[in-house]
């Protein structure tokens, strides 16, 4: 590996992690597409789509875990909604990240690009008004519906090497009318709990390129935090908006390069 390449790796991680931890997503809808086309536009070797979603998969795992470490304190942490969620993605997330081994990179580029139609899609749908500042004691939800999304969330993800948080966080707050920021907060731990299923998939399967990953992991650990602070101080609704026109500018550029 050359410092090109080494400070390429380490930007992509840094950048998609930040947005992971301030946005309440693993940061795969970012590094997913930054790692297939960065590469290549500094004359470095471009990743196969399998190899960016191994990298994907193990660097979420430790972007979501410092992301939730920087919120354990807030109170916003819906420790039911995690049990429900949690057990489910995992199970999904297992499923999908040990067959994709068996798919085509164009299979698992298709997968990624109807997740981030589905996300954009939820993430404009209007939303039934719920109070941001609802005590954690007088939050329900469906958790049959919870676990029934994140089953489903849990092997599309799993195949892509995301964690999911991309989807999960518009599913808590159209399908589950979640407050904003104990989705944020609440979702980076879902994440975690899919990042660990997806991990051990992308691992046994062999899709993981172990030196980009382990850089991606340093860059993780150090902006992931950062993020989270930041996202603690903003507007809820700015934060919503930022990640609906990340998702929707991915998906066209997935979409753009899977037909032309």
């Amino acid at each position: 590996m050359d410092l090109t390449f080494i400070i390429a790796i380490f930007a992509i991680g840094f950048i998609g992690s930040f947005l992971s931890g301030m946005l309440g997503v693993g940061g795969s809808i970012i590094k997913y597409p930054m790692l297939l086309y960065i590469p290549p536009l500094f004359g470095l070797v471009a990743f196969t789509a399998h190899e960016v979603s191994g990298i994907s998969a193990v660097q979420v795992l430790f972007a979501s875990i410092a992301g939730v470490w920087a919120y354990r304190k807030g109170g916003y942490l819906n420790k039911q909604l995690i049990i429900y969620m949690g057990g489910a993605i995992l199970l999904g997330s297992l499923i999908g990240s040990y067959g994709s081994s068996f798919l085509s990179e164009q299979a698992v580029n298709v997968v990624y690009g109807i997740l981030a139609i589905i996300a954009a899609v939820m993430m404009f749908v209007p939303k039934k008004q719920v109070d941001d500042d609802k005590p954690l004691n007088e939050v329900t939800f469906n958790k049959p519906l919870a676990a029934i999304l994140a089953l489903i969330v849990g092997i599309g993800s799993g195949i892509v090497g995301a964690a999911g948080g991309f989807l999960l966080v518009p599913i808590m707050l159209t399908v589950l009318h979640i407050p904003t920021r104990m989705t944020i907060a609440t979702s980076l731990a879902v994440t975690f709990i899919s990042s660990i299923g997806g991990s051990v998939g992308k691992l046994v399967t062999g899709q993981v390129d172990y030196g980009p990953a382990l850089i991606m992991i340093i860059a993780s650990l150090l902006a992931a935090p950062l993020g989270a602070k930041v996202g603690k101080k903003m507007n809820t609704s700015i934060l919503q908006v930022i990640l609906a026109l990340m998702i929707a500018g991915t998906a066209v550029k997935i979409w753009m390069d899977i037909l032309v």
